[in-house]
């Protein structure tokens, strides 16, 4: 039952103090987003990692400026590929089969495959599809953010286009999904700190069709 307690634990944090979340649990919570599932094991996404003062200062004004930018100890940034292409899908699976010490030849039919579903879609799709398993990784993280016992605030409150501007993400083939600032909540001057977690009770929420 740990992780329930955890996940009863965290909150939407909206003050922190700035302090700073140590490497190990740094490198715990990203592990855990890299170990996320994704469609085709594609992993369409890269993760950013910003701890620079001057660079989180910048970032707030597009953030509705939500203190959080700027009192965190790390903004981390999920950002998905702009499109598939059979380049990328090729890329990615001659990894997948390089780690596993099988012939580059062997996924050959599957990749076909893949992007013939994919190229007809277009871009629009692609780029949702991509955020999409962005976001699986980013629960990741949340609930390993939540089991270290450091606070997450997970955020959809941003201008992802300027985002993407300052970050150079058009350069990358990257677009700014969704951000997490993570740290230390500020205890006593957060409103949100105690206030009743409230979801919707589990007969609401689930159907079982037997």
């Amino acid at each position: 039952m740990s992780l329930i307690n955890d996940l009863h634990w965290r909150y939407a944090t909206k003050k922190m103090t700035g302090e700073k979340v140590s490497q190990d649990k740094i490198e715990y919570i990203l592990e855990a987003a890299r170990l996320a599932p994704s469609s085709s094991g594609l992993q369409p996404y890269e993760i950013f990692v910003i701890s620079n003062p001057t660079l989180l200062e910048k970032l707030k004004p597009y953030s509705f400026n939500q203190e959080q930018i700027t009192q965190c100890s790390h903004l981390l940034i999920w950002a998905a590929w702009d499109s598939y292409s059979l380049e990328k899908i090729e890329k990615e699976f001659n990894y997948i089969l390089s780690e596993r010490g099988l012939p580059l030849t062997q996924m050959d039919d599957y990749k076909k495959l893949l992007w013939g579903m994919y190229e007809p879609l277009g871009a629009e799709w692609h780029a949702i599809h991509t955020a999409k398993q962005a976001y699986i990784s980013f629960s990741m993280a949340i609930a390993a953010a939540a089991e270290q016992k450091v606070d997450a605030t997970p955020m959809e409150g941003f201008d992802p286009q300027a985002y993407d501007q300052i970050l150079g993400m058009k350069e990358k083939g990257l677009k700014t999904a969704v951000i997490l600032p993570i740290g230390y909540r500020d205890s006593g001057n957060d409103w949100n700190e105690n206030l009743k977690k409230v979801r919707r009770p589990i007969g609401q929420l689930v159907t079982e069709i037997e």
